[in-house]
């Protein structure tokens, strides 16, 4: 059965707890990373846990990721966004690998600070896989033996500044400013038979109460059994680290289509940039300083429920 963790601080220790229909069950020992959580506890003795419980509206939230994982992330991963992005899906057949800083990680209900300097501050919704183990060595999972691997999974948002990014070709910058990665609220643990679930989980993401994106896993491009094979082989990947599996169709961004793009580059670098800026300017959607922007992912029975993120957009002091 799926169990949820909480990453906590309250009276002045960070803690991890056990939660169950809004009160914790604190987690015996001081873990200071994700990895020392995941390494010294396992899912059946967190579920027997029945200490004493704490409300959970007495806590503050903390990231369920540290700042010492590392932050891995698809791009493109669902066919409409695809689109929207200026891709044809028919053509784009590579899974697009990008990071960003580990130092963006915030909790799930932190301040989204856009710097002054950004005018273009994007949302992006995400299923983060949290590792359960370290890959050292190209590995081939399936989804037969996805458990081995897959400790748990969390919400992502993976806030973007559209006008660094894109303009600049720059994926890590234009994503790593410090508040664009809040996760969680939850780690939701998952035990062998919970993976099946990984394919019908329902995403949603609304800003000031309008729903901007939805869609379901069962959507991804890329699954995480073959992302996690070909990441394996590229790179070392650690107990605790985040993979974010990508954002559905909704973003603000909007780029032109692949025979708008071939018409564009026939013209001077700074027309094209300029059209560029011109045709987002236009986009009532980008967030702005008061938004609030909402984030859930659950199954559509229930057994899964990441919780709500909640993140209120200010401007950068």
């Amino acid at each position: 059965m799926p169990l949820n963790i909480l990453h906590f601080s309250h009276q002045g220790r960070s803690q991890w707890g056990v939660i169950r229909e809004g009160r914790i069950t604190p987690v015996p020992g001081d873990f200071a990373t994700t990895a020392d959580f995941l390494q010294a506890n396992d899912i059946a003795q967190l579920s027997a846990l029945d200490e004493p419980s704490i409300p959970e509206s007495a806590v503050q939230w903390l990231s369920p990721i540290t700042h010492n994982q590392q932050f891995i992330c698809q791009g493109a991963n669902y066919r409409q966004h695809m689109i929207e992005s200026g891709m044809n899906p028919d053509t784009k057949h590579y899974n697009m690998i990008f990071t960003k800083a580990s130092s963006c990680i915030v909790a799930a209900d932190a301040d989204v600070l856009r710097p002054h300097h950004v005018r273009f501050l994007d949302y992006e919704i995400e299923l983060g896989l949290v590792l359960k183990r370290d890959l050292r060595s190209r590995q081939t999972i399936t989804e037969d033996n996805l458990n081995q691997y897959v400790a748990g999974i969390v919400i992502v948002n993976d806030y973007s500044a559209r006008d660094v990014q894109i303009p600049q070709m720059q994926f890590y910058k234009g994503k790593s400013y410090r508040s664009f990665g809040p996760v969680g609220p939850y780690l939701c643990l998952l035990e062998a038979q919970d993976m099946s679930l990984l394919r019908s989980l329902e995403l949603q993401l609304s800003v000031n109460g309008q729903v901007r994106q939805r869609d379901i896993t069962a959507n991804l491009v890329h699954g995480p059994a073959n992302t996690l094979t070909e990441l394996s082989g590229v790179h070392d990947l650690f107990t605790g680290d985040l993979v974010a599996t990508g954002t559905p169709a909704g973003c603000a961004l909007r780029i032109p289509s692949p025979t708008k793009q071939r018409i564009a580059a026939l013209l001077p670098e700074a027309a094209k940039w300029k059209m560029f800026m011109k045709v987002q300017a236009a986009r009532p959607q980008y967030l702005q300083p008061g938004d609030l922007v909402e984030a859930r992912i659950a199954s559509p029975d229930g057994r899964i429920n990441l919780g709500v993120q909640r993140n209120r957009v200010k401007e950068a002091s």
